[in-house]
């Protein structure tokens, strides 16, 4: 029996009382800024049913190949953050052609990632500072995402990114279709019950040092339900149970060493099987599979081909790190950024984006014609 708390005449006085704590509270805390409610940024911005349709087709499109009743490849392609709202959608428009004409062998989600992780510190992301000049107008940033993925949605293309915030996800995640959690969050449990109640399809890259079991622990906490604290649409803090997500998979990223070779996806998926779940994986040939050299990228993509065109069909999918133009800039005050190149990872060219994609999609036709024993 739970026994209510009634307070006493002198408790009710005491709680009354107005303590000063500011000796022992917030001594690191510089300045609080109201945020923007979730519920009120989608009522700004609301999901058309067009978008709605797109992004509940294309998560159920990807659980499928994640579930093996569709054969196509997953390709998470686009750059390594955003930064340019019109540049973002040039890139959008010129994927949404290649989209098109390899949609029987490619289900392509555009990468669009607006919060950076940091190995110390640097600049955050579009929604922590979308105008690169440490004014943090957070508050602009989530209507400026929000703003972008329904155009992104609005020309057909459903869109992935990675969560990193924990609270983020409720100003944005009605309009993801795939999301991803870092390889410097894999390991966080809070992150765990994130994707466990996430509404999409999840990726848990392998660890930074290029440990898979990191990853594969994080599906089974994913797979599982949760209770913890959060933020509802309305900013009213409140307890979150979870039904867990059976939608979540491994991301080789590398780590000391790169794990994209046939015989590092065998290791991986003989490690899932052992923990009792699904034998695949999804590569990611940027990173640490290319050693950060991003030209390194094609190479990758075209050792996973191989593998895909002789029949694994362990190989779910892969991320490709792609820009506009090849290459990487710094972000330095008072100079003007070169239009389509990226702000943080180096990133291939839509140009050289191209004959990548045609190549996997030649991968899968491939794999289609091995007889059934082969695959």
């Amino acid at each position: 029996m739970t026994t209510l708390h009634t307070p006493t005449k002198s408790s009710a006085a005491q709680a009354l009382t107005t303590h000063d704590t500011t000796r022992i509270d917030d001594t690191r805390i510089k300045a609080v800024r109201p945020l923007i409610t979730p519920a009120l940024l989608e009522e700004w911005l609301p999901a058309p049913d067009a978008a709605q349709t797109l992004v509940e087709s294309s998560r159920a499109a990807i659980s499928r190949v994640l579930h093996g009743q569709d054969d196509r490849l997953i390709v998470v392609v686009g750059p390594c953050s955003i930064h340019d709202h019109a540049q973002a959608m040039d890139y959008a428009r010129q994927l949404k052609a290649q989209a098109d004409a390899l949609q029987g062998e490619l289900l392509i989600v555009m990468r669009v990632y607006f919060e950076k992780p940091r190995t110390t510190v640097g600049w955050k992301g579009y929604i922590n500072d979308p105008h690169m000049d440490g004014s943090f107008a957070i508050n602009e940033g989530l209507e400026m995402a929000r703003q972008l993925l329904l155009d992104v949605l609005e020309i057909g293309l459903p869109v992935g990114t990675e969560f990193l915030d924990l609270l983020s996800p409720q100003f944005i995640s009605d309009l993801v279709s795939w999301g991803a959690i870092g390889a410097r969050t894999t390991e966080s449990q809070s992150h765990r019950q994130l994707a466990s109640g996430l509404s999409c399809p999840v990726g848990f890259k392998n660890g930074t040092d290029g440990g898979v079991k990191v990853a594969s622990d994080a599906i089974q906490a994913a797979q599982a339900s949760h209770s913890f604290m959060g933020m509802t649409k309305m900013g009213q803090a409140a307890i979150f149970e979870t039904r867990g997500n059976d939608d979540c998979h491994v991301i080789l990223r590398g780590g000391k060493h790169t794990n994209y070779a046939a015989a590092d996806v065998d290791a991986a998926c003989a490690l899932l099987g052992k923990a009792g779940l699904r034998p695949q994986v999804m590569i990611d040939v940027s990173h640490a599979n290319s050693s950060k050299q991003h030209q390194r990228q094609m190479e990758v993509a075209a050792d996973v081909a191989a593998q895909v065109a002789a029949g694994d069909a362990r190989i779910t999918g892969l991320m490709i790190e792609s820009h506009l133009e090849e290459g990487r800039q710094d972000i330095v005050a008072g100079q003007p950024l070169k239009a389509g190149v990226s702000v943080t990872d180096a990133c291939i060219s839509m140009a050289q984006t191209v004959p990548v994609l045609q190549q996997l999609a030649a991968a899968v036709r491939a794999r289609r014609a091995l007889p059934p024993a082969a695959v």
